[in-house]
């Protein structure tokens, strides 16, 4: 955030909305309407007031939230209340000095092509600031927060599977910490809704404050933002810790192992002991359906494809990000049924009523099912072992290289060419055999320069069959919109702004 065009400020805020706002009112000659959000992070509440004031000089009808709310929010509110579009101003679990600007489109997910590439060509239209409506028409805009606040609550609430369950184990000790973001202002709420009676917020951090002051990164992958957590869990004897990110569309946990020393779970371990217990719990509650399905990104654990495959439900695969999650519920919404789905970096959908990360879903969900796991005497790092002994052991370190702005965008450009130039032959002993590029879509083996197209059964990387894939190079996408997907990314790559 700063002066310039290479920064979130609220020219090129104005800039990039009113490129937004001039694409809706195209697509949808009729009228338009959109929800727009924001998060805790510093200038949050200023950007979002500047973007619908933006949008209501354009005769858009806007739905403000009166103040912060979770990201998964602004999906279901997009939904529920029949807009064209929605923002969310937030920078996700980025540093504090950052922050960031999210376009959604109509069915509550974000900016796939072709709108992603034309919203993008409407904004670069834009040649200076005197052509944003700033002002006017503020009658256009609608506050809103409570009337929303329970209806995706009294969503959450129907997502319960063993409600029963919850009642006998009511008292599971939680620790949750919101790291200084938006989860304080539901994720206590659903857990008293869900029924549990023993919720213990960390303190240090339960107050919104984009400065994230007891953390470098305010990011629950990271063991550092979740320390205070940690101390508090084992000071009071906890059954589990729960951390959300600022905007509340990642979640991660913390268990007790079999020596009763706590342990942080990854992503990957997280998403197959939230899909097995949903999976599992419909299936013995009669709930499952013949065209049930739940899908993962192509980076998340294959032993999610192992799973599926000996509990006959399909899994889907696509490519990284929960916009490509989106869409493939979007297109076989008429036909299949998603359970579940998510990606390795913390992030997990229940249902389709929200078409984004839902951290605030998640926790409620996994807290059942450690409630479901105690009920029946045993942990959830013991479901996790006993998960690993009937499918297989999958283990995971993720190792997380920052590059920033334009320089770190250049120097990871030229990661990946030099990569692809000299792929390796060995890796960790093991011969390379064969080679998927998911950006240019090509196939390769080692020492053969020739490539190929790569065919969609070729992208699933499980050696299950039979193999599924949601196509992970969704309708052979373009360069260019494999490249940039977002009025955000539009913003990092185009006239140095960066987010």
């Amino acid at each position: 955030m700063g002066v310039g065009t290479n920064r979130m400020n609220k020219y090129t805020v104005g800039m990039a909305t009113q490129g937004f706002a001039n694409y809706l009112n195209q697509s949808f000659p009729d009228g338009v309407k959109i929800a727009i959000a924001h998060d805790s992070r510093n200038n949050s509440r200023f950007f979002a007031e500047t973007a619908a004031n933006v949008m209501a000089a354009n005769g858009i009808k806007v739905y403000l939230f009166e103040s912060l709310r979770p990201t998964p929010e602004l999906s279901f509110a997009i939904r529920h209340l029949g807009c064209q579009g929605g923002i969310v101003l937030t920078a996700s679990h980025n540093p504090r000095e950052y922050n960031g600007y999210k376009a959604y489109w109509n069915d509550g997910a974000q900016l796939v092509p072709p709108h992603d590439k034309n919203v993008i060509a409407e904004v670069e239209k834009i040649s200076g600031i005197g052509e944003v409506k700033w002002t006017g028409w503020e009658q256009n805009i609608t506050l809103i927060g409570k009337e929303i606040d329970e209806a995706y609550l009294g969503m959450l609430k129907s997502l319960s599977v063993y409600p029963e369950v919850v009642a006998k184990q009511h008292d599971l000790k939680i620790v949750y910490t919101p790291i200084h973001g938006t989860g304080i202002t539901l994720v206590p709420e659903i857990l008293q809704r869900f029924g549990f009676t023993n919720v213990h917020i960390v303190e240090e951090q339960a107050k919104p404050d984009g400065n994230f002051p007891t953390v470098v990164y305010p990011n629950p992958e990271e063991s550092e933002a979740m320390s205070i957590g940690l101390k508090q869990a084992a000071a009071i004897g906890a059954d589990i810790l729960l951390g959300t990110d600022p905007d509340s569309d990642r979640v991660g946990i913390a268990v007790k192992d079999h020596t009763g020393k706590w342990i942080l779970l990854n992503g990957n371990q997280t998403a197959v002991l939230l899909f097995n217990y949903i999976v599992e719990a419909r299936k013995s509650k009669g709930l499952a359906q013949p065209n049930d399905y739940i899908c993962k990104t192509i980076v998340t654990s294959d032993l999610i494809d192992v799973f599926a495959a000996s509990n006959q439900i399909t899994c889907y695969n696509t490519l990284t990000g929960f916009k490509w999650i989106a869409d493939l519920i979007r297109r076989k919404e008429e036909t299949e049924n998603f359970v579940c789905g998510g990606e390795e970096s913390y992030g997990y959908m229940i249902g389709d009523n929200v078409r984004d990360k839902d951290a605030i879903a998640s926790v409620a969900m996994i807290c059942e099912m450690a409630a479901y796991a105690k009920n029946e005497g045993r942990s959830l790092y013991e479901q996790l072992i006993d998960i690993y002994l009937r499918y297989g052991f999958y283990k995971e370190s993720l190792i997380s290289i920052t590059k920033k702005g334009m320089k770190g965008a250049e120097e990871i450009a030229a990661m990946m060419t030099k990569y692809r130039e000299n792929p390796p032959a060995v890796i960790n002993g093991s011969k390379v055999v064969k080679i998927f590029d998911y950006q240019l879509q090509h196939v390769t083996t080692p020492g053969n320069r020739r490539k190929r197209n790569a065919g969609p059964a070729e992208v699933q990387r499980t050696a299950v069959p039979p193999w599924k894939t949601a196509a992970a190079f969704p309708r052979a996408l373009p360069a260019r919109s494999r490249r940039s997907s977002s009025i955000s990314a539009y913003m990092s790559r185009s006239k140095a702004w960066q987010t």
